[in-house]
């Protein structure tokens, strides 16, 4: 084989390496706008400021070693080395500094973190103390926490690191973040949106390998199960074909998202199926923060447009969108 025989197909790979190398860059680090990751913070923000108020007068039940779990138990449920606020009473307590003032101190804290954030106040500090008091709050009480405490505390720590400040922000308006679109929240929205595909593929394949969720057996008993139910949805009994729809339409949407909400043309379906199924799950099972978190989660991530975004109190140059989410 000589020389020339050899080079066409060394350069053809050549060539494909480097488009290859250009769309991977392209698609992880072409400058894109702060906006969705704004809408993130906004959005989280404002659903763990409702979950504060709601979780306000039961906190020290929740949270105290005189609480509705004593000391031990609470202990025994927690996870080993986790930060929970029993580390900070006992080396707080040499200092004469009681139970009741460290978690009010350390609820205020995450109150005024979560403001902060919502406003775009030094926003990557506000993370951070929103994160940690979150932390030490979710490590406390690791009882009664479910899916939305893991979400939340993951994407505050998420938000520490983006440049969620640069876009609707009192960071923006004072000057303190940059303008423009930048590679960092092309990076940082991408980060968001294949972990939201992985959860969603894995939930739903989660699902398809058992047999409740295709004969309608799931649906059924999530809504008549006591901790959960709703309304009564008994008469389920005389329409089973109800149930068995209503868990295929859900292996549907959760299976699908990886691969149907990236497509622009079924981007837009695929963002109302998951908004309408979280809608669902907070109006049968009670699960608001969940469904709500869950809905700013895949709004932010998927229908604020990233490219070509102004804003216009900013001064942020760019024309009108051209996709959303990127």
């Amino acid at each position: 084989m000589n020389a020339r025989s050899t080079a066409a197909p060394r350069a053809a790979l050549e060539r494909g390496i480097a488009r290859a190398c250009v769309a991977v860059e392209r698609f992880a680090f072409a400058p894109a706008s702060a906006a969705p990751l704004a809408v993130l913070r906004i959005g989280l923000a404002s659903v763990l400021l409702l979950q504060a108020a709601m979780v306000a007068p039961a906190l020290f039940e929740l949270y105290g070693r005189s609480g509705i779990l004593q000391t031990p138990f609470l202990d025994a449920l927690g996870r080993p080395g986790s930060v929970r606020l029993g580390w900070l009473i006992d080396r707080l307590a040499t200092l004469g500094i009681g139970e009741s003032p460290i978690i009010a101190a350390v609820g205020a804290l995450y109150v005024l973190a979560l403001g902060a954030l919502l406003a775009g106040w030094y926003t990557r500090v506000a993370a951070a103390g929103a994160w940690f008091a979150h932390l030490m709050l979710m490590m406390t009480a690791d009882s009664t926490n479910y899916g939305v405490d893991q979400f939340a505390n993951i994407f505050l720590f998420y938000l520490l690191w983006m440049p969620a400040g640069a876009a609707l922000s009192l960071d923006r308006r004072l000057g303190r973040a940059p303008a423009g679109p930048t590679s960092m929240a092309r990076l940082a929205l991408r980060v968001v949106q294949i972990h939201l595909c992985i959860v969603y593929l894995a939930s739903g394949l989660g699902k398809a390998l058992g047999e409740q969720w295709w004969n309608g057996d799931a649906i059924w008993r999530t809504l008549n199960l006591p901790e959960y139910r709703q309304r009564d949805f008994t008469w389920l009994a005389r329409y089973p074909w109800l149930a068995v729809g209503a868990g295929w339409m859900v292996l549907l949407i959760e299976c699908g998202y990886p691969l149907m909400i990236w497509p622009r043309r079924t981007r837009r379906l695929w963002v109302a199926a998951t908004v309408a199924l979280h809608v669902g799950i907070a109006a049968f099972m009670g699960l608001g923060t969940f469904g709500a978190i869950m809905t700013v989660l895949t709004i932010s991530a998927f229908a604020v447009r990233a490219d070509g975004w102004r804003d216009n109190r900013a001064g942020a140059g760019g024309a009108s969108g051209q996709r959303a989410g990127g």
